[in-house]
């Protein structure tokens, strides 16, 4: 009877065992199979003229005001470059969950535009993102958007699924919060 169960949990082991690799390996196929690229995209209409929300968003000291990332991750330390407007503007991050950079490259009258990339041991996730203004009906429609690729063999695509939905939450909520700015004033 012993050399029976012993059997039996033998035979259930190996299944078991045999399922997990199963798994394993179609979590890791459908891994590489999953797309790593990404675009983000988010608007809002603005009862304010673009110049007013240009002043929030083309200062990086002022942005904390209207994204949602501080409120995400109180532990958020964020360092300034000597240049907080205008092209060459610049900040470094770091929290719980990583750490990373942002510089603007464009910054005029019909938005901005920067390279931000997410640092990861000795290399990088970069992206581009912009901010951009249209004239519309006495006010702005305000249009935020990021692109970029997660370009980490198997893992990448898994954590695009996961990044999306909370970037995109992010950039909804930081959009609403610029509107309640802009339009307080």
């Amino acid at each position: 009877m012993a050399l029976d169960t012993r059997r039996y949990h033998g035979r259930m082991l190996r299944k078991i065992l045999l399922i997990a690799l199963v798994l394993l390996a179609l979590a890791i196929l459908v891994g590489l199979a999953l797309p790593t690229a990404y675009t983000i995209e988010s608007r809002l209409y603005m009862a304010a003229p673009a110049a007013r929300v240009h002043e929030h968003v083309s200062d990086l000291r002022r942005w904390p005001e209207w994204t949602t990332w501080s409120e995400a991750s109180p532990q958020l330390v964020i360092e300034y470059g000597t240049q907080t407007t205008g092209v060459g503007a610049s900040q470094r991050w770091k929290d719980d969950s990583g750490e990373g950079r942002l510089v603007f490259t464009r910054c005029d009258e019909a938005g901005i535009a920067y390279d931000m990339a997410f640092l990861m041991g000795d290399g990088e996730l970069p992206s581009k993102g912009e901010l951009r203004y249209e004239a519309r009906d006495g006010g702005t429609q305000v249009t935020w958007s990021m692109d970029g690729d997660l370009a980490i063999p198997v893992l990448g695509g898994w954590m695009r699924l996961l990044f999306l939905g909370a970037m995109q939450s992010d950039f909804d909520k930081g959009l609403a919060k610029l509107k309640r700015v802009v339009e307080a004033r």
